[in-house]
């Protein structure tokens, strides 16, 4: 067994932007797929060119990303007492993700990635939090990887970017 301890980056961003405006905004911005879906996609006796141009077609939305699940905490943890609106995303995009794997499988451990969306607890705004990809899937020296790694960071807050944008 091999134990490696590495550190992710998290990143926290306020905007006075609504949950319900957040939410909105991400869904306008990602389409919709599920893992099966691409797998079922990917089992068939298509070209790789075939398998991007119909991935592409049918569940990329114009961030790039597709949304793969979504996790509703605050419908469970209002039973606790807890009352505030809380989601966790876990959105990718199998194209962006060969870009890391193609350097190191174990980019697999992290991709997709993961966005929470937390109401503010006075109801004014949302809290997006995630971790860096690139702090969490480039340990040691792989340029390549890194470069890929990092792309995808610029990508992904491009999309916060745009959901957490004041209007």
């Amino acid at each position: 067994m091999v134990e490696t301890q590495f550190a992710g980056v998290r990143v926290e961003v306020r905007t006075p932007a609504s949950f319900d405006d957040v939410v909105e905004r991400l869904n306008k911005l990602c389409g919709k797929s599920s893992i099966p879906e691409l797998v079922k996609l990917a089992r068939e006796d298509i070209s790789e060119g075939t398998y991007v141009k119909e991935v592409e077609r049918r569940f990329v939305g114009e961030s790039g990303f597709m949304l793969f699940s979504e996790i509703d905490h605050g419908g469970w943890i209002a039973k606790f007492g807890i009352k505030r609106r809380t989601v966790r995303w876990i959105l990718g995009n199998p194209l962006i993700a060969i870009t890391m794997l193609r350097h190191d499988l174990s980019a697999g451990l992290f991709a997709p990635v993961e966005v929470l969306l937390t109401e503010a607890s006075d109801g004014e705004g949302t809290f997006v939090t995630y971790v860096r990809p690139s702090s969490l899937i480039v340990l040691g020296d792989n340029p390549e990887l890194k470069h890929a790694a990092q792309a995808l960071d610029r990508k992904f807050e491009l999309l916060i970017e745009r959901i957490t944008a004041p209007h």
